[in-house]
């Protein structure tokens, strides 16, 4: 008789979302820092730069090719950590969502569906993520922050001292600054991530009718739709939120809401898609890399775990 493969064990697949989820944020990383760093100085720092070449030209000069990749190292851990607890909790969401709807397993769920579980996951993971965002957005717009007269910005920082600067004037609190306006962003925005993919992957590939898994090819283009679809949808969140993490010292940035008020007030609605094009561009390559490497490790480990029996 042939041999059969046993099908992971709950746990089992609880570890391997959450590796491959890891291995998908640091590719997404390395494809796409540059592009993040502009999107986070225009975000914050609207008036200083007229678009993205002027802001990564400007940043060159002024620092070096460093200068792209400053919060790399934030970005990687905040990105491996993030996509390792969403992908591992949205197996779990999913499962969740099928049992409210009655279904016997969540292969029977609607794209929407998943989606809705892509949203409920990005609850938990915004936990690992914002701290590590946190981090990463004030690394990466030091240089601006002395430029606007900010002469307690020291010239060089690394994430661990950014975190005992943090610790010591807000304590554990302050790691989690922004982080309602993160769950304003995440949970939304994972609904058009997870629904975008989900669709172009059946319409791609037209998987409902094949049992087959999708193709390399595939999972990289939906994967880039996922990430347009994200970031179109709650840029302007993100670029309150940006500010929330980063201008501490201001008095307009206590929060979300006086912070939306506060823009709207003195900049207009504008001020708030400032760094939309880098960071469109960005997420198609990026999000596609994260997906691939996702699936990828997924079907790995799933293939080394389930051995015959």
């Amino acid at each position: 008789m042939p041999s059969e493969k046993a099908p992971p064990t709950h746990l089992k697949q609880i570890l391997i979302n959450l590796i491959a989820g890891a291995m998908g944020g640091v590719a997404c990383v390395v494809s796409g820092q540059p592009f993040d760093t502009a999107k986070v100085k225009m975000q914050t720092f609207p008036t200083m730069y007229r678009g993205f070449v002027d802001c990564a030209v400007r940043t060159y000069h002024a620092e070096g090719l460093r200068g792209l990749y400053h919060g790399t190292t934030p970005a990687l851990v905040a990105n491996a950590a993030e996509n390792a607890v969403l992908f591992a909790c949205y197996g779990f969401c999913q499962n969740l969502v099928s049992r409210c709807l009655g279904l016997q397993d969540p292969s029977q769920l609607s794209d929407w569906h998943k989606a809705t579980a892509g949203s409920l996951a990005s609850v938990f993971s915004s936990l690992a993520l914002c701290p590590t965002e946190l981090v990463k957005c004030r690394i990466q717009t030091q240089h601006e922050m002395r430029l606007s007269g900010n002469k307690d910005i020291p010239h060089k920082s690394t994430p661990w001292s950014v975190v005992r600067a943090i610790l010591s004037s807000e304590g554990i609190p302050g790691l989690f600054r922004g982080l309602s306006s993160t769950w304003l962003r995440e949970i939304p925005g994972y609904f058009f991530f997870f629904g975008g993919y989900e669709l172009s992957i059946d319409i791609l590939s037209q998987r409902e009718s094949s049992k087959d898994p999708p193709g390399a090819l595939v999972v990289t283009v939906s994967g880039g739709v996922g990430g347009a679809c994200f970031w179109l949808a709650v840029y302007p969140v993100d670029s309150v939120k940006s500010r929330v993490q980063v201008l501490t010292l201001t008095p307009h940035s206590k929060g979300f809401i006086i912070s939306l008020l506060h823009i709207l007030r003195t900049e207009g609605f504008l001020p708030l898609y400032s760094g939309l094009m880098p960071t469109v561009v960005r997420a198609f390559p990026s999000n596609a890399a994260l997906f691939l490497a996702y699936e990828m490790t997924k079907r790995t480990l799933t293939e080394y775990c389930c051995a015959p029996i």
